[in-house]
């Protein structure tokens, strides 16, 4: 009798699809995304942060610092950028970068981190008395892994892009403590020094990350241009994460009230009314879209009353958001509920599709944790472009206007999710 069960088990296995693909696909999609993104931490090589340096010294160390910098494989270096309004697809000439541009660079989400090398910073380059001046990491801590990243990266170009400088500095506080050094030693030190300048004028010396751990040569000093007067800016993420993969969740399982109909025969008695395919879609969608907004509230709402988030100041911003959100999320249910044939089918496609998504477009971890070639794959996501606009919202306080792309993608979304819909469904017309 066992062996006949275990047949049977097994054959309605091989006939039901969404449950090979639960079983098997899914556990391997997320095996993948989360050895992609945490996996690649431990290799030798980390994602290249971007940078804008700006230069307010002019000096000789400063100049030699960018030239290292530039050359440095962590880092993506940009010291100048168009005016303010110019979109990167307009042409025109770039001008150099100031403190100002710099920082509406980061404000806007164009750069996690700003380096900026105040004047004076060359007189006092690898001195040890805190007389030189503090190098200042503009950032926005949205991304709190790049200023550490750019931190430890600046103590390593400044030991292996200008070692001769920091030489010198170290013989003049010898000699300003402890006496002028003997003529032999100024020899050895005058060649070891064009040695060094010789090296590093074609890049960094092969012994670069061992010199790399010494630390403490520069001063940098980290400001937090964005998150310092907020109340727990982080829980805006997270709230914002979560709302977005249960919103899916509801929207496909609201959705599935069409299949319902469609079994009890409430649909068929619909369509022989007045009332058409199209009208009943649309009915749907409102209902679904206007019990997302809710849910989207109610949370964010807790999140005010438990957590202390900022949401009664960014109140336009968040209903616009969350009207647009939850009406590419009813279209994506109705997408759902049209193309699957029974409930349980409906219910193991849309935990696959939204649980992929939500790994991918940041629902379930932060983006700036993932690789590149990651963040490409999540731009293709709903989710992404959802909290790209919350974020936009509650951490860059934008206006509405400037909320436009994601506004503009998520109105496109839904337009493709209804038309869609509304095709997949004429199998049930009957006129």
């Amino acid at each position: 009798m066992i062996p006949v069960l275990l047949r049977i088990a097994l054959t309605n296995l091989r006939r039901d699809r969404v449950v090979q693909a639960m079983t098997f696909f899914l556990p391997i999609v997320f095996f993948s995304i989360f050895a992609g993104v945490f996996g690649s931490q431990g290799r030798d090589t980390t994602s290249r942060v971007r940078v804008a340096v700006v230069d307010e010294d002019h000096s000789p160390a400063s100049e030699r610092l960018i030239a290292a910098l530039k050359k440095e494989g962590g880092l993506r270096v940009q010291t100048a950028a168009r005016p303010p309004g110019v979109g990167p697809e307009e042409r025109g000439p770039q001008r150099i970068l100031d403190r100002e541009r710099a920082t509406q660079l980061v404000k806007d989400g164009t750069l996690p981190v700003a380096i900026v090398i105040p004047a004076g910073f060359g007189a006092g380059f690898g001195s040890f008395d805190g007389s030189a001046k503090a190098i200042e990491l503009l950032s926005d801590s949205s991304d709190p892994v790049a200023p550490h990243v750019v931190s430890g990266l600046l103590q390593k170009t400044a030991m292996t892009g200008a070692p001769d400088l920091v030489s010198r500095q170290g013989i003049a506080m010898f000699e300003k403590y402890g006496g002028p050094l003997t003529p032999r030693q100024r020899e050895a030190m005058d060649t070891w020094n064009r040695m060094q300048q010789d090296s590093t004028a074609g890049g960094t010396g092969a012994d670069s990350t061992a010199r790399a751990q010494v630390g403490g040569l520069l001063q940098v000093r980290v400001l937090d241009i964005l998150g310092e007067k907020k109340n727990n800016p982080i829980v805006s993420f997270y709230a914002a994460g979560i709302a977005v993969m249960f919103l899916l969740f509801s929207a496909s399982g609201a959705g599935g009230t069409l299949l319902d109909e469609v079994e009890s025969g409430t649909l068929e008695r619909l369509l022989t009314s007045h009332a058409g395919m199209g009208t009943v879609l649309a009915a749907k969608w409102l209902f679904i879209m206007l019990l997302g907004v809710f849910q989207i509230t109610v949370m964010f709402l807790w999140g005010m009353l438990m957590f202390k988030l900022d949401f009664l100041p960014h109140l336009p911003g968040f209903f616009l958001m969350t009207f647009m959100t939850a009406g590419a999320a009813a279209g994506f249910g109705l997408v759902l509920a049209t193309l699957c044939k029974s409930r349980q089918q409906l219910g193991g496609l849309s935990t696959i599709l939204i649980l992929t998504q939500s790994a991918l477009g940041g629902s379930m971890f932060p983006r700036f944790l993932m690789p590149n070639s990651i963040k490409k794959i999540g731009n293709f996501t709903f989710n992404a472009h959802a909290l790209d606009g919350y974020q936009a919202v509650f951490w860059r306080d934008a206006r509405l206007i400037e909320l436009w792309p994601q506004v503009a993608i998520l109105a496109a979304l839904t337009i493709v999710f209804m038309t869609v819909a509304r095709a997949l469904a004429r199998r049930w017309e009957t006129v």
